[in-house]
């Protein structure tokens, strides 16, 4: 499929009417709701939000040329060499920001960033996913996604964490501030047109989970560096902190954002098969076992943190062995039973994610190994009927199931031998990832503990 100077999949003439009717739209709202500065977003290879500000008098100049900028200032962007791209706004992702003070009204708009030729610039995140999504699109798929982002709220970002509350799962916290906290990022999502399924107080203390509704996998990622944005902000605002570090507290479970994912084709949930026993069509299967197969090449887009390796290994509701099942949480792939009468919430439920990943990269990656499956279609495994935190590893091994990785070298070993998630990600994030991942494993490799010298210096 060609793409048009936005980097977009060139779909003809129609898709061109609807980009012209966005961008006008957007430069209407911003004259009539007399804005004052428009906030330009992207991220950086590792997911992190980078921002830049322009008035509204340039509004139009840049939906028709985009924004030339240094990308060598951005990690994982440009070499000094080959610095300058440009942030071509999607006029489709504009929103006034519900924040910005009343009396000078404030707008963001997501970018995709481009040559300066008008080609997709390889090191853009959202562009990785945009080519994903099209490539899914050309094999007659659109993959829908629903993450439940798991963070905590603390007193503040010192060291020795200080969590608001010791409620649990469920829990009505009618005291603490942080109920109200996740109140007003709720309306804030709101504002800003992301819907949100379910909101609730985690298991850990202080911990908190808001659950997106299902939508395109491209406005998915969007919608999740705006919700942790949100948070981030909506805390700092009342003196607290909120972080989607993975494992930020020893003894409690961390944080994850397991991320249930469907494939429709004609407007129909291509999972579902009236036909099959259980519901699941060879699609799904397929799908499910592209997952499995390369689920360890995967780990280190999907986990990306050193720390991220804290929460997979000591269990709780994070998943450690490569493995499927229907009602099985120990498993990495869950298959939720249907809502009755509801075959377009057929769905699965990748468990591994955490909310510390960049979510365009995590979803090319989960989407590649998924098409995998269904191109090459593999058959799904045996079903893990077992709770597989409960076996050693000679009974695991018995079973043929794997490990995922036990630390970030492991998954970078991993990902760094597989074809597939080099072709997901494209050479220049592939190599960037790996260089710059290897270089944080080899810091922390050189780090001294609190652990190391409670244990050690007393005895030794």
């Amino acid at each position: 499929m060609e793409t048009n100077e936005t980097g977009e999949a060139d779909r003809g003439p129609a898709h061109e009417h609807r980009s012209r009717d966005q961008r006008d739209y957007v430069l209407r709202t911003v004259e009539e709701r007399g804005v004052r500065l428009v906030r330009l977003w992207f991220t950086d290879v590792l997911g992190r939000h980078k921002s830049v500000a322009i008035s509204p008098a340039e509004l139009e100049t840049v939906l028709d040329e985009g924004l030339q900028f240094d990308g060598s200032a951005i990690d994982g962007f440009s070499r000094v060499q080959e610095s300058d791209v440009l942030a071509r706004p999607d006029p489709s992702t504009f929103e006034l920001l519900p924040w910005a003070d009343p009396a000078e009204p404030s707008g963001t708009i997501f970018c995709n960033i481009t040559n300066l030729d008008g080609t997709s610039f390889e090191g853009d995140p959202r562009q990785v996913l945009r080519r994903n999504v099209d490539r899914a699109r050309r094999a007659g798929f659109e993959m829908f996604c629903a993450p439940e982002v798991e963070f905590f709220y603390f007193a503040d970002a010192g060291l020795q964490p200080t969590p608001l509350d010791r409620a649990s799962y469920f829990d009505l916290t009618t005291s603490d501030v942080a109920s109200d906290l996740r109140k007003q990022t709720l309306h804030m999502l709101e504002a800003l047109s992301i819907p949100v399924e379910y909101s609730f107080h985690e298991d850990g203390p202080s911990q908190h989970e808001i659950d997106l509704q299902y939508t395109d996998a491209l406005t998915m990622a969007d919608s999740v560096m705006t919700l942790r944005l949100a948070v981030k902000k909506i805390a700092m605002d009342r003196g607290v902190y909120a972080t989607f570090m993975p494992k930020p507290l020893n003894g409690v479970q961390g944080s994850g954002m397991h991320t249930h994912l469907s494939l429709f084709r004609d407007g129909k949930n291509a999972f579902h098969d009236p036909e099959a026993a259980d519901g699941l069509s060879s699609t799904a299967r397929s799908f499910i076992a592209g997952l499995l197969r390369h689920a360890r090449e995967i780990t280190a887009v999907t986990n990306q943190l050193v720390n991220s390796y804290k929460r997979i290994n000591e269990g709780y509701e994070a998943p450690r062995y490569v493995s499927w099942a229907r009602n099985n949480r120990s498993a990495l792939v869950r298959v939720p039973i249907p809502k009755f009468g509801k075959i377009e919430s057929t769905r699965i439920e990748y468990r591994a994610l955490d909310p510390a990943c960049n979510p365009y990269l995590a979803f090319s990656v989960l989407l590649a190994a998924g098409l995998r499956g269904i191109e090459e279609e593999l058959p799904l495994p045996a079903e893990a009927a077992v709770n597989l935190y409960d076996l050693s590893r000679e009974e695991q091994r018995d079973l043929g199931v794997a490990s995922l990785p036990h630390n970030l070298n492991e998954a970078l070993d991993e990902m760094e031998a597989s074809e597939l998630v080099r072709h997901a990600l494209g050479d220049h994030i592939f190599e960037w990832f790996l260089r710059n991942k290897r270089a944080e494993w080899n810091e922390y490799q050189r780090q001294v503990t609190t652990f190391e010298l409670e244990t050690y210096l007393p005895n030794w």
